[in-house]
């Protein structure tokens, strides 16, 4: 609106402005002829000394506006010209251009400059994500084939025993694991990111999807004796199973994963302003501040000896970031070095079948056993 308004004043003023030059132009008219007349020794009939007034005023403003046109073209085709040097540079790949035209805020020129200058800066950051990308995938493959490779040349050695064998041999197949799950998830995310990823919202449980998140990585969580605490209410979602079961697949491995033998794992499901809010809690390592706000990030590793052991490659928050933000969701974290870890995802949540409350739900923990009155809960280690 204040747009619109101050596009009617600059146009009213421009306008005001040529009519007042314009007339100007014939109040000097009418104050010339008459001493052209008196040094020619006649005068014309009236009518046609009014015409004669009105052609001279009128080739005085085009005189002056023809001489103000001339000296300002220079001015404008420069800046035409600079604009498209640095088009053609942009084409190229220089992404680093930027025009530095001293322009009046109010001039037409200065949002065609900043929008320039705007396209220019966010190419040239998506060039460099693409660099660093490329980078990264060329270092997380490189790694593994060097191990292989190296590993390989040490079986030539018809000297090595059985054992060092056998354990150079398991060393070559993680390798190689690695670089398969290197490659899924890479597929995985570009898929996601593109428009052509299926996706197909379903009505389920979310607290039964948890149950059995939980179930299935049993055996990683019994093989570290952590305590595995669940506190589910029931709610219902409108998501992609599918996708979501990546998302509470990748948190809670990442839990197992960086917490110590004898820690504890708690996940909470809890209905809070229409919206289903999961929490997972860990007791391990946890995450600095300086790496806080990178975690999303593809390739990014907070804990860059700890992921290179466990065989991470930085894209499994990568991909629950993304899956999250197409069910548009949230997801945040909250860490402190040696404190613990706690992801927190929001999802849309619809309202129950059964049309029950959530005071009233009946909670279940994670061996699928009902907790009732007293909400008792079965830890397991």
């Amino acid at each position: 609106m204040k747009a619109m308004a101050g596009r009617a004043i600059r146009a009213t003023a421009a306008t005001l402005v040529a009519v007042g030059s314009l007339a100007a132009c014939w109040a000097a008219a009418y104050h010339l002829t008459p001493h052209v007349y008196e040094l020619a020794g006649a005068r014309p009939p009236d009518l046609v000394a009014q015409m004669v007034n009105a052609m001279l005023g009128l080739l005085i403003f085009l005189g002056i506006v023809g001489m103000i046109s001339r000296l300002a073209l220079p001015k404008r085709m420069n800046m035409f010209h600079t604009i498209i040097e640095g088009m053609r540079r942009l084409a190229q790949g220089d992404f680093n251009v930027s025009l530095d035209l001293r322009i009046p805020p109010n001039n037409q020129f200065s949002r065609i400059v900043a929008t320039f200058n705007d396209m220019a800066a966010q190419l040239g950051a998506m060039e460099k994500m693409r660099q660093e990308f490329i980078a990264n995938v060329s270092h997380e493959i490189q790694s593994p084939l060097t191990s292989i490779g190296g590993f390989a040349r040490a079986l030539r050695d018809g000297n090595l025993s059985d054992e060092e064998r056998s354990r150079y041999l398991d060393i070559i197949e993680t390798e190689c694991m690695r670089l398969s799950r290197l490659s899924d998830n890479l597929l995985k995310l570009t898929s996601l990111e593109s428009e052509h990823h299926p996706f197909e919202r379903k009505k389920y449980r979310l607290d039964r999807q948890l149950r059995e998140a939980l179930l299935a990585c049993e055996p990683q969580w019994l093989d570290k004796s952590i305590a595995v605490e669940a506190d589910l209410e029931e709610a219902e979602v409108e998501a992609d199973p599918e996708l979501m079961e990546q998302v509470w697949g990748n948190l809670l491995h990442n839990s197992i994963k960086f917490t110590p033998p004898g820690g504890a794992i708690r996940v909470s499901l809890r209905l809070e302003n229409g919206e289903a809010a999961v929490r997972v809690a860990d007791t391990g390592i946890g995450i600095g501040p300086e790496d806080l706000p990178r975690i999303f990030e593809r390739f990014y590793k907070a804990d860059k000896s700890r992921n290179r052991s466990g065989g991470g490659s930085g894209l499994g928050l990568s991909i629950v970031k993304k899956i999250v933000d197409m069910h548009q969701g949230t997801i945040d974290v909250r860490s402190r070095p040696g404190e613990g870890t706690e992801f927190t995802v929001r999802l849309p949540a619809g309202p129950r079948d059964d049309g029950g409350d959530a005071d009233g739900r009946r909670r279940r923990t994670a061996d699928g056993r009902d907790d009732a009155a007293g909400r008792r809960r079965e830890t397991s280690r």
